[in-house]
């Protein structure tokens, strides 16, 4: 299969990605949300399935994003500017959180309707541990994202983690999911933030959405 990207477009995202980005705000209501004046991307996906930690990895940083061992702890929608073309959004995990059960209803409240709404947003990336596959509350994401018509692009993480035979499994069970579902991107990315793999696949998919 040929490749989807030239070495020119790999080597231009690469230097995109020494221009800034900055945190900008946390929303917790959406009444916050800053303007849509620029396009914007979001980064879904269970708790501690490494949101974070792929942002921070992506831009060589260790706290623009804030990480944390203990699943649940984003709990608002953080954005940031990235050199002032587009937004990134990274969204509260689902699945897992250790807070009060009405906390997290409210800003799980606040994260569908804002996925439901949102008029500039360009692309979902909705990262999927490689060791777990998908899972049903993924499923339920997918449903809502199909519903709100929100394209949306499967990151598999922590493909350090696995086997080559058991990520060529984990990738088949997706592509096969990701085929029932009408705003799935049918392709995927596998990554690891850790051992700095697939990086540059996914800055090339970001920088293609810059306008």
């Amino acid at each position: 299969m040929a490749e989807k990207w030239t070495a020119e477009q790999l080597a231009a995202a690469e230097a995109q990605f020494l221009r800034p980005c900055d945190f900008m705000l946390s929303v917790a209501q959406l009444v916050q949300l800053p303007e849509a004046d620029l396009d914007e991307v979001a980064f879904a996906g269970r708790s501690n399935v490494g949101k974070s930690s792929l942002i921070n990895a992506l831009f060589n940083q260790k706290k623009l994003a804030k990480t944390s061992a203990t699943p649940g702890r984003t709990q608002q929608l953080n954005f940031f500017n990235f050199d002032n073309k587009l937004y990134l959004v990274d969204l509260p995990g689902y699945g897992y959180a250790q807070a009060p059960e009405k906390l997290v209803k409210q800003w799980q409240k606040v994260l569908k309707d804002y996925l439901r709404g949102r008029p500039n947003l360009r692309r979902v990336f909705l990262l999927i541990d490689s060791r777990h596959g998908i899972k049903a509350e993924d499923l339920e994401i997918m449903k809502l994202l199909n519903e709100s018509a929100v394209v949306y692009q499967v990151i598999l993480t922590k493909i350090d983690k696995i086997s080559a035979e058991e990520l060529q499994k984990t990738q088949q069970n997706v592509l096969e999911e990701l085929k029932k579902h009408a705003a799935a991107m049918n392709e995927i990315v596998v990554t690891s933030s850790e051992k700095k793999i697939g990086l540059t696949q996914c800055k090339a998919e970001i920088c293609s959405l810059m306008r």
